[in-house]
């Protein structure tokens, strides 16, 4: 009976051993650490070993079971003390495995996690690297989703996810920000509440392109804000995929673009103004250097014209000259326009009132302006005091006035007010630019046919009309533009076809009161002279030739001279009581003329005469505003009252120098 127990016992434990070490070594080889995992391999040995050593100690039970029913018990017995040897060999087999199993185990103290095996150390340094690194990797991710979380949550641009069905699914502050809808009233909307309908079919068009797998698409475009206020935005767009590389939405970054392009028009704008000033500066100087070659012509036709009609007693002739002498003060009227335009014309500012500038244009208008044009004339609340010429205001107003009735044929509104207004100097749209401060804004406006913006571009440019040929002479606004130039101010018009055009003339308010200007009395008829000799010095011969008619037919004696250097010359050979020059000539201009007579005679009268006026010479620097000037074309008249005035403002008794008489 023992020995069936010993049998059974060791099959026992034999099973059992050979299941731990199947155990063992299964998850050792399916990690491929059979080779690398000494103390796993270790421990299965270890158990394999026991399980042998039963098993054998189990077959040695069952021999000797068998032999004791055979009858043959002393010699089995024998025979197992004959057999001991290999039972001892296998037992110290077995301690050597498992003293070295113990060597490993205590350098072993680690085992990978629950139901895990052992692993090595040099394995273990391999893991907890590993781990490390990705703990690393990890902690560097969550930095990085923390710092473009702070981004995308703070920057100013809008940042909106959305999936191909056009549903918002993500929404950061830019965007509450930008469009005043908040994340939570948006994700899950459509992004279609953003545009109106031109709008929506724009960004069903980008959708499907991003679904076709179009990358880095930008475009610029207006969209809506919840208040229902547009907002010109850049817009880039890029598909969002799957690691499939499926596409499964659209990122969207919105950038408020309307400062920007606000900035470039004006920038723009201002180019284009600064462009048309200078155009329009050109265009003076031209117009001047017309003007002063047209009144050298007019002043010989005017007073030949004179000449015939005082020589001739034909009624016909002298009528016939007046013809002629009305076609001249029409062309006179032309060049003092042009002149106007270039700032050069002579005016005498004072302290105007609007009030009563609009009420005297207004009273004009009454008679002239056609009972089918409705006329408001309306007064500032308060005066309002600019300081310039009377009668180039009430001719800005006029000339708008009349330009206002003409582009009104079948009737309509014409509203002229005045009012104060508060320049930043930063209008993009005035003509020329001025600087900031109070200025009086008188507004002309009417309810005619406009004009494109083509037109509006060249309006003040002169001999520019779109009035039928004959109609017109294109100076009008030419003229508004200088005297309002001159004055320092500004002009800018806003018209539309078919609706109306509004002028705006902006000049500066009077800060202190300048007083009229006054202006002295002159006899109808000038005195003749008393035999005084007056060097004349004109480079036109044919004008040489009207002056010293004019004088010589007066009572005075002419040396003519038509340089600059001659006229020196006869000064120092015969001397003079006067000098009557022209003031821009070859070589030797009259003011250096005038320079180089006074270091011998200081009090020489000098009257100056130019086809330029007064007031651009004075403003050019070429003379001062205060000298006696006569301005091309003149009749005998004012040739006559000019020189008797410098001469009677001359100290007594002047020595003439020179040779004498």
């Amino acid at each position: 009976m023992p020995e069936q127990l010993f049998l059974i016992g060791n099959l026992v434990i034999m099973v059992a051993y050979a299941a731990i070490t199947v155990a063992i070594v299964v998850p050792v080889r399916n990690a491929g650490q059979l080779r690398t995992n000494k103390l796993a391999v270790a421990t299965a040995l270890i158990f394999f070993s026991c399980a042998v050593g039963h098993g054998l100690h189990a077959f040695l039970a069952y021999r000797s079971i068998t032999a004791a029913t055979g009858g043959t018990g002393g010699t089995h017995l024998g025979h197992m003390m004959n057999e001991s040897w290999p039972t001892a060999i296998w037992d110290l087999l077995t301690a050597a495995v498992g003293v070295y199993y113990w060597t490993l185990r205590r350098g072993y103290g680690v085992l990978l996690g629950k139901g895990a095996m052992y692993v090595s150390p040099w394995e273990q340094r391999r893991l907890d690297e590993s781990a490390a690194r990705e703990r690393a990797a990890r902690d560097v991710a969550e930095s990085h989703l923390v710092t473009l979380t702070a981004v995308v949550e703070h920057t100013d641009a809008a940042l909106i996810g959305i999936d191909l069905y056009g549903i918002v699914t993500a929404w950061n502050a830019g965007a509450e920000q930008m469009f005043g809808w908040t994340a939570d009233e948006m994700i899950g909307r459509s992004v279609g509440v953003l545009t109106d309908e031109p709008g929506q079919e724009q960004q069903q068009d980008v959708q499907a392109r991003v679904r076709e797998g179009e990358r880095n698409i930008s475009y610029e475009a207006r969209r809506i804000r919840k208040d229902g206020s547009p907002i010109e935005l850049s817009i880039s767009l890029a598909a969002v995929r799957e690691t499939s590389g499926e596409v499964t939405g659209t990122s969207v970054v919105a950038r408020d673009i309307g400062a920007a392009k606000e900035a470039a028009d004006r920038a723009r704008a201002l180019e284009e103004r600064t462009h048309q000033q200078q155009r329009m500066e050109s265009l003076g100087k031209l117009a001047g250097g017309v003007a002063h070659d047209f009144n050298n012509i007019l002043a010989i036709i005017v007073n030949y014209t004179e000449f015939a009609a005082e020589a001739s007693a034909d009624p016909a002739v002298r009528a016939d000259l007046e013809h002629v002498r009305t076609a001249a003060d029409r062309a006179m009227n032309l060049t003092r326009q042009l002149l106007t335009f270039t700032r050069g014309d002579t005016i005498q500012p004072q302290d105007i009132d609007l009030r009563d500038a609009i009420a005297e244009v207004r009273a004009m208008l009454d008679r002239t302006i056609g009972e089918d044009i409705a006329l408001f004339a309306r007064q500032p609340k308060q005066a309002l005091i600019v300081h310039g010429d009377p009668g180039q205001l009430q001719q800005v107003l006029l000339n708008l006035a009349l330009n206002a009735r003409d582009a009104m044929p079948d009737g309509g509104t014409l509203v002229i007010e005045a009012d104060e207004a508060e320049l930043d100097g930063q209008e993009i749209n005035m003509q020329p630019s001025v600087a900031a401060g109070p200025y009086a804004r008188i507004q002309v406006s009417d309810t005619g046919e406009g004009m494109s913006a083509e037109v509006a571009t060249h309006i003040f440019e002169p001999f520019y009309t779109t009035k039928p040929r004959g109609k017109g002479t294109g100076l009008g606004l030419a003229t508004v533009y200088g005297i309002v130039a001159e004055a320092g101010g500004s002009i800018n018009v806003f018209s539309e076809l078919g609706v109306g055009t509004t002028f705006r003339i902006y000049l500066p308010l009077a800060t202190e009161s300048a007083g009229p200007a006054s202006t002295g009395t002159r006899l109808m008829v000038p005195p003749k002279g008393n035999g005084q000799r007056v060097l004349v010095v004109e480079d036109e011969a044919p004008l040489a030739r009207v002056v010293h008619r004019i004088l010589t037919g007066n009572g005075y004696r002419v040396l003519a001279a038509s340089t600059g250097a001659e006229g020196l010359q006869l000064y120092l050979d015969k001397g003079c009581d006067a000098l009557l020059t022209d003031v821009i000539m070859p070589e030797m201009s009259g003011p250096r003329l005038a320079e180089l007579v006074h270091e011998r005679q200081p009090g020489l009268p000098v009257v100056y005469m130019s086809g330029y006026s007064n007031g651009l010479l004075g403003s050019s620097g070429v003379l001062d505003s205060d000298i006696p000037f006569l301005e091309k074309p003149f009749a005998s008249t004012d040739l006559l009252h000019k020189l008797h005035e410098a001469l009677s403002r001359a100290p007594s008794g002047q020595p003439r120098t020179g040779a004498p008489r």
